[in-house]
């Protein structure tokens, strides 16, 4: 049996076409351990072999370290350069937050540095709960309309925590100005949240990326680091399904991450370097099998006194 390629889907109105699995790019800013640069470059290479076409960064990761080292690992693919898809974002930075238009301008001739690149394909305003969502409105985003009519980016996202600060943004900006939104741990097993929003997405054209789909951490085998913002109640109950999945011989993280990208809605599913393979395994096994909706219902049953609960962004407010 042929395997099946990675599917590509396509992102609201932007004509882009993502992979479904994407390469989130954080932990090659040695967030989460020392990366060298040959293991940066190698697993680029490895991602794009496997067909992954979507690359997602940020200036904040690493302190400016992952773009530098996801430009190395691009460069080193020496493919024509509609070949991939680069996402990059603005207003978060080790220093702090800063949606200035002055400082985003900045920012992405900055950014386009150490990508090695002249323009990326999609900027997103970093975190936008942390600043003001009204300075985002009037005077962000009319900043990125600058940067893409220079051709420096050719769409405007936003992303964030809490739900409610995507439709604030979109019913206030003019239609068509923002193209997409990156939402992180609200679809997964424990967390359906985006589901309802994604409609009202739909309606307004904007295309859909899902990043933690293994909910940082609460849906591994390992469980969350210690760090993790999740109530007792919510880290005990993941922790108790993913014991009965081991126990049945299966792995939560693959049963996540088939459950996030069984959504066609959403164009692509963010997944860090380290698990890249076996994400695109989980790809294909779900084209080839489907869900195993015997098992994820059982562990959906084990989390409903939990389901839904979020928590309140990771850093407080300065």
């Amino acid at each position: 049996m042929a395997v099946p390629k990675l599917e590509l889907r396509p992102l609201g109105n932007t004509g882009l076409k993502l992979s479904s699995v994407g390469f989130g790019a954080s932990p090659l800013g040695s967030v989460f351990g020392p990366v060298s640069e040959s293991d940066a470059v190698a697993s680029v290479r490895e991602a794009f072999r496997l067909g992954i076409n979507f690359f997602d960064t940020s200036p904040y990761y690493g302190g400016t370290l992952s773009e530098k080292m996801l430009g190395k690992g691009l460069k080193a693919l020496g493919v024509p350069r509609n070949e991939y898809i680069v996402s990059t974002k603005c207003g978060r930075y080790r220093e702090g937050f800063d949606f200035s238009a002055e400082r985003v301008t900045k920012s992405i001739v900055e950014s386009l540095e150490r990508l090695q690149l002249d323009y990326v394909d999609i900027l997103q305003c970093h975190d936008i709960e942390f600043g003001s969502l009204d300075q985002v409105v009037n005077e962000t985003i009319p900043a990125l309309q600058k940067l893409k009519e220079a051709g420096k980016i050719r769409f405007i996202g936003i992303t964030g925590l809490p739900l409610e600060i995507f439709t604030y943004v979109l019913d206030r900006v003019p239609p068509g100005t923002v193209d997409v939104i990156l939402s992180y741990c609200h679809y997964s097993i424990n967390d359906s949240t985006l589901e309802d929003l994604l409609p009202y997405l739909k309606n307004k054209g904007v295309g859909v990326i899902s990043a933690s789909p293994l909910a940082m951490g609460l849906l591994t085998e390992l469980g969350p680091p210690d760090w993790h913002p999740a109530s007792p109640e919510l880290k005990s109950g993941c922790q108790a399904a993913a014991v009965y999945c081991k126990e049945k011989g299966k792995n939560i993280s693959k049963l996540a991450m088939q459950y996030s990208l069984s959504n066609k809605d959403i164009s692509s599913v963010l997944v860090g370097m380290n698990s890249v393979e076996e994400n695109v395994a989980a790809a294909t096994e779900l084209a080839l099998f489907g869900k195993d909706l015997e098992t994820l219902s059982e562990i959906e049953a084990i989390l409903k006194p939990v389901k839904n609960q979020t928590w309140p962004s990771g850093i407080q407010r300065s």
